[in-house]
Formats: C-alpha cells, sequence, structure tokens
C-alpha cells in the first residue's frame, strides 16, 4: 500500500500540477519504474487494486485501449502517483511543499493523491468508476467537442449561451485552458450551431476533437449523480496544502469543498487560466508538471510567460527537479 506523500520545507513559491486526460502515451512512466522502485510499487498496487495489469497497458499498448477513457484515467493517476513517488524517494522529507496542488480535470484526482486528501488506491478506484460513467454517458448521450483559438473567453461564453438559445441544444466552455485556447463541449445540435458562429466570430481556429464524449458538460450529469454515490463512500481528508479547484479556480482545504468540487467538475468548466492566475496573484513563481507529457507547463507559459516551469516524467525529469530543489 502506498504510503502519503511526507513534504519538508520549501522556501520557493511552487505549485505542483497533474496532467489530465490526452497526455496518456504508450511507454509512459516505464523508465521513472526501471529507475525507481518506489515507482515500480505503485504500478504493482495499481495493478492489485484494478484487478488487472495497467501497468502492461502503459508500457506495452495497445494505444487505443489505453486511450479508452475507463482505462487513460487510472492509468494517467498511476503514472503521475509513480512519479511523485520517484521525487520522493530521492529527496526523502525534503521533498519540498507547494504552495499549492492543482490538476487538469481528472488530474485534480492525481494532485488529491499527492496532497494527502485521497489514498492511491481509492482515488484508483474512483478515477476508474469515473471514466466507466463517463464512458457510459458518452454513449447513451453522444457529443462533442471543439478547441477553439485566438478569441476570448467571454467571447466563447456568450456565443455558446446565444447557440443554445437559438437551437435549444447544449454547448458551453468546457475548457478555459490559457489565454487563445478554449475548449468548448455539448450535442450536436447546439455544437454546430456554437462552432459556426465562433468561427464568423474571427476564431483562428475551430477544431472538432476526436472523442464521442461531451466531457464537462450537462451531458455527463448522470455520470456526475453516480460519481456522488462513490465520492461520499470514500474518505477524504484536507489537504496537506491547498488544491485550487478547477471549478471555482479557488482553494480547497476541507474534505466538504473537495467533495462538492468533484462532483461539479464532471458538469462544470474546468477554469484553468484562472486556477494559474490564481497562483500566480499569491506569489507563485514556479510550476512544476508531475507526470506524462508536457502540456500544462506550454498552456503556463502561455498563462504566465515569466514563470519557471519544468516537466517531470522521466528519470530527466526527475534528477533536474533534484538539481533545483535539493536543499
Amino acid at each position: 500500500m502506498a504510503e502519503a506523500f511526507v513534504y519538508g520545507d520549501n522556501p520557493t513559491p511552487l505549485a505542483l500540477l497533474f496532467p489530465g486526460q490526452g497526455s496518456q502515451a504508450v511507454g509512459m512512466a516505464s523508465e521513472l519504474v526501471g529507475h525507481y522502485p518506489a515507482s515500480k510499487a505503485i504500478f504493482e498496487e495499481a495493478d492489485d487494486v484494478l484487478g488487472f495489469s495497467l501497468s502492461a497497458l502503459c508500457f506495452d499498448g495497445p494505444e487505443e485501449s489505453l486511450t479508452d477513457t475507463i482505462n487513460a484515467q487510472p492509468a494517467l493517476l498511476a503514472a503521475s502517483t509513480a512519479t511523485l513517488a520517484a521525487l520522493q524517494s530521492e529527496l526523502g522529507n525534503h521533498l519540498p511543499t507547494p504552495t499549492f496542488f492543482a490538476g487538469h480535470s481528472m488530474g485534480e484526482y492525481s494532485a488529491l493523491v499527492a496532497t494527502g486528501s485521497l489514498t492511491f488506491a481509492d482515488g484508483l478506484r474512483l478515477v476508474r468508476e469515473r471514466g466507466r460513467l463517463m464512458k457510459e454517458a458518452g454513449q447513451n448521450s453522444p457529443g462533442l467537442m471543439a478547441a477553439i483559438l485566438a478569441l476570448d473567453e467571454a467571447v466563447v461564453a456568450q456565443v455558446c449561451t446565444d447557440a443554445q438559445a437559438a437551437t435549444g441544444g447544449i454547448v458551453q466552455v468546457a475548457n478555459d485552458n490559457c489565454p487563445g485556447q478554449i475548449v468548448i463541449s455539448g450535442d450536436r445540435t447546439g455544437m454546430e450551431r456554437a462552432m459556426a458562429d465562433l468561427a464568423a466570430a474571427g476564431a483562428r481556429k475551430v477544431v472538432a476533437l476526436a472523442v464521442s464524449i461531451a466531457a464537462h458538460s450537462p451531458l455527463m450529469a448522470p455520470a456526475a449523480a453516480e460519481l456522488k454515490a462513490a465520492i461520499d463512500a470514500t474518505p477524504i481528508h484536507p489537504p496537506v496544502a491547498p488544491v485550487i479547484g478547477n471549478t471555482s479556480a479557488a482553494p480547497l482545504t476541507s474534505a466538504d469543498a473537495i467533495r462538492a468540487e468533484l462532483v461539479a467538475q464532471l458538469t462544470g468548466s474546468v477554469r484553468w487560466t484562472a486556477s494559474m492566475q490564481h497562483a500566480v496573484d499569491a506569489g507563485v513563481e514556479t510550476f512544476v508538471e508531475v507526470g506524462p507529457g508536457d502540456v500544462l507547463s506550454g498552456l503556463m507559459k502561455r498563462i504566465a510567460r515569466k514563470s519557471e516551469r519544468l516537466s517531470v516524467a522521466d528519470p530527466a525529469g526527475v534528477e533536474a527537479f533534484i538539481a533545483r530543489f535539493r536543499v
């Protein structure tokens, strides 16, 4: 059973960020597992908890199975947690305490494991169930998602509101990722009208995403209702440092606030720009992405260009983090 992470003093205002769905890739965390026994132990526990070889799926694929939302979510949680476990094994109680934790969409669960609000095993069970329920909701009520480039969030939100009123369909901002990069989500009726109107409003690109699940929209309401029961039955503890909630863009410091956020984020918008701006306004200067890829580091560059950014996804990233933060 994975132990809770232990943090020490930290003179550097720091945020630890955890990636969400879309950052998964076949082979992720395989180098970490080869280098760090603590990372290997995380995947062994994941395989045991879930009752199948999540590790083999992460390391060897096939990609189609890894990308399936029911698998991608626990896979990302395991990969991010294994990355943090490598840092802990190298730094011990000198792993610096962040000012804030934050995770993008499903990554919020990784952040909650990192901050001790959820055990790793409970986090795995919840995201596996979350993925199952989202997949089921997508099958029962198919939808669309699209990326909108080079329009302000307020403009996109108003166009979505107008499209809903005109068509009776469903469409809303799903992710405000960074200035100039918005994702919208909804049913086909609302989305097709909104996409056409956003192109007419001057969006540089309107790109339909290769998904059939309208995440972070009202089409996920059935999933949210069922997930709430699982969340309510899961022990949740106050975090060792605040987690910035996706939907509120404000610090979560209590178990009740965390429960409410985890339910709300299935149908609510991920306010990532506002979340990161909250950290910047609070004095955070350094942002470390813990887990596969560097998507969040790239977004951070657009949100706060002068910020220090580091991606930790492999042994080289671990060594870079150690060089930066070793006391």
